[in-house]
């Protein structure tokens, strides 16, 4: 596979030195993207340059991840209008261990000669004094040219101002850059095009200070179609740790997307080839209600971040929250699990021992809970049909908690006309 050509057709270059493609072709070469350690997980906009690595490594070449447990103390200024929270060294461990564990989902470390390996720049700055770095790459750096960059410029110009402490952040990766360059044989930097002049300021070092030629890429910054930043909902950020988005709240993340959205991350977010892509496009043109792309983005991408069982799981949860499908599915789930299923979804709690005692069930949807106003409305739905208890339909108003099983004897599920859910947990 041609590396520069399949980043091509996906739309995933931005700007590349010359000399790229060429070096690539020669054979096996050491490339690298850096991660900032500001949280302890990833969110999917990360995802884009975690399958750079993947598709460089697929191209026969090697990728480095580097987790900045150095640069995460300073904090990058680029695309930011103002200064980030310092984050110190017992944080940035626990988020650097964090990382790591989720790219080593993605990479393949055991394959030979092209295996992935993580690098951390705490490693070589911990014992690097301040004097040693700025005699050793301070003097191969001017002034002048750390300021012609745009990320620089514009804060320059804020009212925010910058920092010396982020003014340095661009001479400390391109160190990161001429270290992977000069211990690791890394000849290629890649990243997001926010981090060009970063990147640039490595290639320009190491020709600098050891006369070496190191080679760039970058890749545009994701952006929904209306323009919003990607990645993000009314709720926040969409994370890669099921912890902190569950795999139904990530698989519906993209379920949800635009029609031109899903046409645009299918070649982003997945290892469909062209024509696979292309049949998909044709085949929602002609069906758009189907959300053909949609589903098969959401399917593959909450698989290869969560695994098959997880994506079943959500898959149930969308059919029956969405469709008709049972709750057998959340038999085999513990508290968390369920509670993580039905995030978002009005929850009550009603003491289990007055449910095993009996309470009628205008009641309990009215008066332990208040999922109807009042008795005289509950009483008139149900009466209706409108009401069901773990996908049974309630059939009398004079029905008893003691006739209703619940799932895993905590949890009931209550659906209000055909959309409106709710759950109520036993305690």
């Amino acid at each position: 596979m041609n590396f520069v050509e399949e980043l091509r057709w996906r739309g995933l270059i931005q700007d590349i030195t010359p000399g790229t493609e060429e070096e690539l072709s020669k054979g096996m070469t050491g490339g690298y993207i850096g991660f900032d350690p500001t949280a302890d997980s990833l969110h999917v906009g990360g995802l884009l340059q975690i399958f750079t690595l993947m598709r460089f490594q697929r191209a026969g070449h090697k990728p480095f991840a580097l987790v900045g447990g150095a640069t995460g103390m300073v904090g990058d200024p680029s695309g930011k209008s103002q200064e980030r929270n310092l984050l110190y060294e017992d944080t940035l461990a626990i988020n650097v261990k964090g990382i790591k564990g989720q790219l080593e989902r993605f990479l393949d470390f055991d394959c030979g000669a092209n295996s992935a390996e993580i690098v951390n720049n705490f490693d070589w700055f911990k014992n690097y004094s301040f004097l040693d770095f700025i005699r050793d790459a301070g003097k191969h750096i001017t002034v002048n040219y750390m300021m012609s960059k745009d990320s620089v410029k514009k804060r320059l110009e804020s009212e925010v101002g910058m920092s010396f402490t982020e003014f340095s952040y661009q001479l400390i990766q391109g160190y990161d850059f001429y270290y992977l360059w000069k211990h690791k044989n890394c000849k290629l930097q890649m990243g997001g095009s926010d981090q060009w002049g970063n990147i640039v300021t490595g290639t320009e070092f190491i020709r600098r200070k050891d006369g070496g030629h190191a080679f760039a890429l970058t890749s545009p910054l994701i952006k929904k179609a209306d323009g919003t930043k990607f990645g993000k909902t009314e709720g926040g950020n969409i994370w890669l740790d099921a912890k902190r988005t569950s795999p139904y709240q990530f698989y519906q993340f993209w379920l949800n997307s635009t029609d031109s959205d899903a046409e645009n991350y299918i070649k982003i977010f997945t290892f469909f080839n062209k024509e696979e892509i292309d049949a998909l496009i044709e085949e929602h043109t002609k069906a758009p209600h189907l959300r053909t792309l949609q589903k098969a983005l959401a399917k593959d991408v909450t698989e290869r971040v969560h695994g098959s069982e997880a994506l079943q799981t959500a898959l149930s949860t969308t059919d029956f929250l969405f469709g008709n499908g049972s709750l057998d599915f959340l038999n085999a789930m513990d508290e968390s699990q369920v509670l993580d299923v039905f995030e978002g979804i009005a929850q009550f709690e009603v003491f289990k021992s007055e449910f095993e005692e009996g309470v009628d069930m205008p009641t309990l949807l009215a008066e332990k809970t208040s999922i109807f106003p009042s008795k005289g409305e509950a009483k008139k739905m149900i009466a209706g049909g409108g009401v069901s208890i773990n996908r049974e339909k309630l059939s009398a108003v004079e029905l008893s908690s003691k006739d209703l099983q619940a799932i895993n004897n905590q949890f009931l599920v209550v659906q209000k006309g055909k959309k409106n859910y709710f759950l109520i947990n036993l305690k």
